[in-house]
Formats: C-alpha cells, sequence, structure tokens
C-alpha cells in the first residue's frame, strides 16, 4: 500500500472554516464562554471508544487551531492507523474554551472519516487474498466528497471518479438515450481526450458481449450473480477492467472478489457509514 498522503491545507480549510461558523452562530459559543473563565488553560485527549481505522485527524486539529492558535497537539496515531478501543489518537493542550468550542466540529470530522476508513478496511480485509480492490463512487455527501474519498483511501481503499469531469462512466439511461451501445461509445471517444478512460456498465453477458466489440478501457458489471460474473471475468480475458457493483457487503465481498473481478465499488462506504466513537477527554 502506498504512504497515505496527506489532503492540502488549503483544500481542506474552507470545509472546516465552513464548519466552525455554522457552530459558532451568531454569537459564537456563548455556554464556554459564560461557564469558563478567558484564562483557563486545560489538556485534553482525543480517544477511541472502539477499535478502528483513523482518518480526519487534519481537519479536528484544524479546527481547534481555526479557533485558537494557541492550541498545541502532539499526534500519537496518523491517519490510517489501525487503534484499538481506549487508545489515544492526539492529545491538545491550550486555552479551555477554545478546545470546548471546537471540539464538537472537530469530533464530527474525525469520527465521520474514521468510521469510512474503518468499513473501507473492513471490506478490504475481506478481499484479501485476491486482487480485487475495493473502491467508492459519487455517493458522497454534498461538498464533502474530497474528505469522504480521502478517508476511503485512508481505509485502504481506492478510489473511482471524483466527478463527472475525470472519467466517462456510461451508465443504462446514457445507452438509452443514445440508442444503442455502439453509438454511446463511439460518441463518447469522439468527445473525450486522449487522457480520458471511458467505462460501460452491463446488465447482462449479451451486453458485455456487444460492448467488447468497441473501444473500451473498463466495465461496470452491475448487480450481477457470482456465477455470471466468473463468466464475465472470462469474456473479458483481460481487454479492460472489469467492476462490480451492486448491494456488495463485507459478507459478500470475498466470494464476489474470488470470481476474479479488478474492483468492488460500494456507495454506501460514503453515502450511509457508521460514525466511529471517538471521544474528547479532559486530562487536566
Amino acid at each position: 500500500m502506498m504512504p497515505l498522503a496527506p489532503l492540502p491545507p488549503i483544500l481542506i480549510e474552507p470545509i472546516v472554516r465552513a464548519a466552525l461558523l455554522e457552530d459558532l452562530g451568531r454569537a459564537g459559543d456563548i455556554t464556554t464562554d459564560a461557564v469558563v473563565p478567558s484564562h483557563t488553560r486545560a489538556k485534553v485527549s482525543l480517544a477511541t471508544r472502539q477499535p478502528g481505522v483513523v482518518a480526519g485527524l487534519d481537519l479536528a486539529l484544524m479546527a481547534f487551531r481555526l479557533i485558537d492558535p494557541a492550541i498545541t497537539a502532539s499526534i500519537i496515531q496518523v491517519d490510517g492507523s489501525h487503534i484499538a478501543a481506549g487508545q489515544a489518537i492526539a492529545t491538545l493542550e491550550g486555552p479551555a474554551r477554545g478546545l470546548l468550542t471546537a471540539e464538537r466540529v472537530a469530533l464530527n470530522f474525525l469520527c465521520h472519516m474514521s468510521g469510512i476508513a474503518t468499513a473501507t478496511a473492513g471490506v478490504v480485509e475481506a478481499v484479501r487474498g485476491t486482487k480485487a480492490r475495493v473502491i467508492d463512487i459519487r455517493k458522497t455527501l454534498p461538498g464533502l466528497r474530497a474528505i469522504q474519498k480521502y478517508a476511503v483511501r485512508a481505509g485502504g481503499g481506492a478510489n473511482h471518479r471524483f466527478g463527472l469531469d475525470d472519467g466517462v462512466l456510461i451508465k443504462d439511461n446514457h445507452i438509452a438515450v443514445a440508442g444503442s451501445i455502439r453509438a454511446a461509445i463511439e460518441r463518447a471517444r469522439t468527445a473525450v481526450g486522449h487522457m480520458i478512460k471511458v467505462e460501460i456498465e452491463v446488465d447482462t453477458l449479451e451486453q458485455l458481449e456487444e460492448a467488447l466489440r468497441f473501444d473500451i478501457d473498463a466495465v461496470l458489471l452491475d448487480n450481477m450473480d457470482n456465477d455470471t460474473l466468473r463468466k464475465a471475468v472470462a469474456m473479458v480475458d483481460g481487454r479492460a477492467i472489469t467492476e462490480a457493483s451492486g448491494g456488495i457487503t463485507p459478507e459478500t465481498a470475498g466470494a464476489i472478489a474470488a470470481t476474479g473481478v479488478d474492483l468492488l465499488s460500494m456507495g454506501w462506504l460514503t453515502q450511509s457509514v457508521r460514525a466511529l466513537d471517538i471521544g474528547l477527554d479532559h486530562i487536566a
């Protein structure tokens, strides 16, 4: 696995800033400002309540720094680390008001992204021993695609296209409107540049047979059972990347990967995954 490259601060700062502004509202943190004297300092720990994989630490730490640059952090577990329940991810020290004000936004990012990374790692483990890679799709929360896809990478997965502009994926409705598989593929090839890959979705082996007559880079094998997937992989015979999609779970992923497909794509990794339970514990 390649080392996990962090997201550039210029990319994540607007996301974190928007979340903080949403939380601060029109008057700031009126509870903390009323209860905690301005001179009070504190030391806290970001700690897990359950095992999982860390992701989103940079966003969490940025939330604290944007509220109060005097807050300092010591990182114990980096993104991509597998952690046990009760382990500390980082400790923070500084003005108590800043720590309390940024707490919820920081944890929102860290818990959500760690949940994605943990779920991804579970599927990656389920397909271990096969050539299949676990990937996401475009089913992401609006405005959070870059960080959710980063979390998939933190869990050992890989990314499908980031948007409508970085890869051609001809789906069933495209084919219906274009009139045929041939028309859709040929029009796509004519319209896009040489750096753009073309993938087409097929539901049956008959559609796959037709698609393979043309210049495609990948084929999405949608909602096929395992026996059909094996036949599809044999038909493709290395001429294109094969992607299995539709209803894949950690329980079914291993058998699907064993059919020989190259990719397993899942929308639930980013769309409806459960957050990892992480808390902010007061140390001193």
